[in-house]
């Protein structure tokens, strides 16, 4: 499910970001995002600096979370 606020559309897209001030360099946050919201959400922690990437839910792996 998206992880817009209010938004209960199905996710195709993983938002995958990490704030180094709270996280380990290894840890990737996850935030899901319907194709309405990708780039809102995407754009929302790449001005923050902490984006690493976004990638198709699919391609999610143990180490995302």
């Amino acid at each position: 499910m998206c992880s817009a606020k209010g938004c209960r559309a199905t996710a195709a897209h993983a938002v995958v970001w990490n704030n180094p001030k709270l996280h380990t360099a290894d840890r990737r946050k996850v935030w899901l995002a319907c194709d309405e919201h990708e780039k809102s959400l995407a754009d929302f922690v790449a001005l923050r600096g902490f984006l690493i990437e976004v990638v198709p839910v699919g391609q999610l792996t143990d180490a995302d979370g």
